[in-house]
């Protein structure tokens, strides 16, 4: 059995360490306000715009443009949106398993990565990784993910990537998130939506105003940026959620292992007591 002595240093010791997560937790709920509303409020324009392009290219049909047709190039880029600190439970690895435990190819992808956690992950499964982004997570704004957005469509543009995928960490409430990926570009209608919009046999679908490829080069680039800032706002909502349960969770376990050991103490300190008075009485019979 521990001793006295050791049982209030691991007590002290926990108590400091459940300080240090209920003051987690707290900084975690007053985030989590802003960023939920932040998310609440973005998410509409989030969904039409994926839905609104998705339609304009269901009806417009076949459509010859890079943004749509992709080049021959096999490299896959993915803008991994993670946190730069830890303690938020799964969230930064959830979305790491969602990229090395999925169907893309390793040697295929190229990260970049918004967040430090999942850069430093992805390092070490020797994945190959763009620029530092992490720095944009921490407040993001929509000129950063412009920012973002120009450097991945100008490396699509030169044929350096054929691909673009999204991984981020979708908020579907304070305790629900859920680790997605989608797919940027090229465009890609989904069945679902095609059949929605089918037009009429016979009849025009679309028509563009300017011509096709000049309404797609300036479409397309705000699809991707208001994506990609959907994205950042999102995982921003999840992060502050999911670090909010795991310090509430932390300073739950620690107020139990205090209860816990604050009985053993006792003991202890009763066991001390009982053999005390057992040698004075033993003493005292002796002498007489």
């Amino acid at each position: 059995m521990a001793s006295m002595r050791d049982i209030k240093r691991r007590k002290s010791s926990i108590q400091s360490t459940g300080q240090i997560t209920k003051a987690m937790k707290l900084v975690s709920t007053v985030k989590l306000q802003r960023s939920k509303q932040a998310a609440e409020n973005s998410k509409d324009y989030f969904n039409y715009m994926y839905q609104t392009v998705q339609s304009m290219l269901a009806k417009a049909g076949s459509i010859d443009h890079p943004y749509v047709n992709g080049n021959d190039c096999k490299k896959k880029a993915v803008v991994m949106i993670t946190g730069n600190r830890g303690l938020a439970g799964g969230y930064n690895s959830n979305v790491v398993k969602l990229i090395t435990r999925g169907n893309l190819p390793k040697e295929d992808l190229v990260i970049y990565s918004l967040g430090k956690k999942g850069r430093e992950s992805m390092a070490r499964y020797g994945y190959e990784l763009a620029n530092d982004y992490s720095e944009m997570i921490d407040d993001p704004q929509y000129i950063d993910a412009m920012r973002l957005s120009n450097e991945l469509l100008k490396a699509y543009k030169n044929g350096e990537i054929g691909e673009i995928y999204l991984a981020y960490t979708y908020f579907k409430n304070t305790v629900v998130h859920e680790p997605k990926l989608m797919k940027l570009l090229p465009v890609e209608q989904t069945e679902d939506m095609a059949a929605e919009v089918e037009a009429p046999k016979g009849e025009a679908p679309m028509n563009f105003e300017p011509e096709e490829e000049e309404a797609l080069d300036l479409i397309i680039p705000k699809y991707v940026t208001s994506l990609i800032y959907g994205g950042m706002i999102e995982s921003v909502a999840s992060e502050n959620g999911a670090r909010m349960q795991a310090m509430d969770n932390a300073t739950t376990n620690a107020e139990e292992m205090i209860d816990k050991l604050t009985l053993q103490y006792n003991r202890a300190r009763q066991g001390s007591i009982t053999q005390e008075l057992t040698e004075i009485i033993a003493g005292s019979q002796a002498q007489n």
